[in-house]
């Protein structure tokens, strides 16, 4: 039996940076959906800051969602 360890080790490589970036996408998206409004009582309108904060969520969201479809593809083609 012959295992070819440089090819191991860069799948060990490729698959350890993919997960930790799809955590990462995961985790930005969870943080921007947990920002809650302001008090008003403080004077500050985050309104704006919401809503980007939600949009960027919903990207993280979607290209985790893309990263998995791409692995899907890759397993089943």
């Amino acid at each position: 039996m012959n295992i070819d360890w440089a090819a191991l080790g860069t799948v060990f490589g490729v698959s350890l940076v993919a997960t930790v970036a799809l955590v990462g996408l995961f985790t930005l998206g969870i943080v921007g959906l947990s920002r809650q409004p302001e008090p008003a009582a403080q004077g500050g309108t985050a309104g704006g800051s919401l809503l980007a904060a939600r949009a960027g969520a919903y990207v993280c969201f979607g290209l985790c969602a893309a990263a998995v479809a791409y692995g899907i593809y890759l397993i089943v083609a």
